[in-house]
């Protein structure tokens, strides 16, 4: 074997180890990610459900989360700038009109009714319910132009749309008027996540940092909550003896506490959200926030609940494998419009 050759085979497995290495740093990467936004998913959904039990004000914390999202980002933005020396993108009035208006506005009801629902409906049909979601994201990113009708497009909506209907039909807590709620979420959910799409694919506009995301879209998405806000507890809210018709300081401090701390979960989830998807892909995203539901059903049953309170029924588990063995799209056109959800 002469000198050039064995110089060769030298190169090929320096490269073959040089890829390996790679693909492993990858994946440690991207499970690390998954990881960081199940921590964050499943902390806030079970949080918000136990500080809903005690405030029954969903619509106002979710307001209030907006709020303490906008200034955790704007400060986050303005430590990038000292750091880096650069100015962080800010959109022109028209920009932010023309590009991020409807974008938070979805946001805002999607996120909004999913914890109003909460009053009504169980952790595990919430997250089945949820997952829905992604039939949504297919239709409107076909509405859009975004995705071509095919059949395994038709498959995957009959494959989920059957399962969510096995586990709606055999719950234990069937609630008509929170299911409503989430699904009108889950629709909505769809509608805010292919605009999300648009808005983070647009070069020209440069929102391609979660935190500058964040700070763009949460004054829109409190615009939008605040009206159905209003509305529905805006009386109630104001004589609350928790808060402003308070007794006890210390009762006081612990329900900001709660709501804040709630606040801050919602910040971090954000973060997670986007960075999942900037630095895999929104299929990646997808099947993180599929899979996601049964973790939850084993976090749901094993924490002390009663058996009376949510049975899984055999249609119940026949439904997880409907839902979560269409996990796989098989299209590398479809990894581009399909996003994961809250």
């Amino acid at each position: 074997m002469g000198k050039g050759t064995r110089t060769s085979v030298t190169r090929a497995k320096v490269g073959r180890h040089s890829t390996i290495k790679e693909v492993l740093v990858e994946c440690a990467k991207t499970l690390g990610l998954v990881l960081f936004y199940y921590c964050f998913s499943i902390s806030i959904t079970f949080y918000n459900k136990a500080v809903l039990k005690g405030f029954h004000y969903p619509l106002s914390m979710t307001m209030n989360h907006f709020a303490t999202n906008f200034v955790a980002a704007g400060v986050v933005r303005k430590i990038m700038e000292v750091y880096t020396g650069e100015k962080r993108v800010t959109l022109s009035w028209k920009q932010y009109i023309k590009r991020v208006g409807l974008t938070g506005i979805a946001s805002s009801l999607d996120i909004g009714l999913s914890n109003w629902s909460f009053l009504y409906i169980t952790v595990s049909l919430y997250t089945m319910s949820k997952s829905t979601c992604i039939i949504f994201i297919l239709g409107f990113a076909i509405l859009l132009k975004l995705e071509k009708p095919r059949c395994s497009l038709v498959v995957v909506i009959l494959l989920i749309a059957s399962g969510l209907f096995m586990f709606t039909y055999k719950s234990t807590h069937f609630n008509l008027e929170g299911f409503i709620l989430v699904m009108t979420a889950s629709v909505l959910g769809g509608l805010r996540w292919t605009l999300t799409q648009i808005l983070t694919q647009k070069q020209e506009i440069g929102l391609h940092n979660p935190v500058d995301v964040i700070y763009h879209l949460t004054p829109v998405m409190m615009v939008g909550l605040f009206p159905l806000m209003v509305y529905n507890e805006g009386l109630s809210i104001s004589i609350e003896k928790q808060l402003f018709r308070y007794h006890s300081v210390h009762i006081l401090m612990m329900t900001v506490g709660k709501v804040m701390l709630g606040a801050m979960l919602a910040f971090m989830l954000g973060l997670s959200e986007f960075l999942l998807l900037h630095h895999t892909s929104s299929l990646t995203l997808s099947v993180s926030g599929i899979f996601k539901a049964p973790i939850f059903s084993i976090f749901y049953l094993s924490g002390g609940t009663k058996a009376s309170e949510e049975t899984m029924e055999s249609a119940n588990s026949l439904e997880m494998l409907i839902v979560n063995g269409d996990a796989n799209p098989g299209s590398d056109e479809e990894e581009e419009v399909i996003y994961a959800h809250r």
